[in-house]
């Protein structure tokens, strides 16, 4: 573990910023309501992403790429206006940030890029286990 501090961990109280990971399933849905009622009481800034992830043979191929990436695309807007639906009446600042690639790997790369306090997911997967045993930053795994 590095002793090294970030310039926002000084003199800082309570939590700014939320990475939470949503893909439209289920167990996504509970680490989202969990995080966004986290973000409310912080008063943090709720940032939900979508990791594409490329590793699905429907990207083996252009038609199959334009495909999945429709879907992706249809899946994002579906879930940015279900965010807007539940959060804005709550006063949860949030944005949504649709990433490409690996979903442990994009998680914590938002979350780097954000300078997120933790990153909550849903509990289940490879990708819960891979942030708990590589993220730079506290991650929580809500059943």
């Amino acid at each position: 573990m590095s002793s090294q501090r970030r310039d926002s961990d000084v003199g800082k109280d309570g939590l700014a910023v939320i990475v939470v990971g949503v893909d439209g399933g289920d167990r996504a849905l509970h680490a989202a309501a969990w995080a966004s009622g986290l973000a409310r009481r912080e008063r943090a800034l709720l940032v939900l992403v979508y990791v594409e992830a490329l590793t699905s043979p429907a990207y083996w191929s252009p038609i199959g790429m334009a495909t999945a990436a429709e879907a992706a695309g249809a899946l994002v807007a579906e879930l940015r206006e279900t965010a807007t639906s539940y959060l804005d009446p709550v006063g949860v600042r949030w944005e949504l940030v649709h990433y490409r690639g690996d979903p442990a790997h994009g998680l914590e790369a938002v979350a780097e890029a954000r300078r997120a306090d933790c990153i909550v997911v849903g509990r289940g997967g490879g990708v819960a286990r891979a942030l708990v045993n590589d993220a730079r930053r506290p991650v929580v795994v809500v059943p």
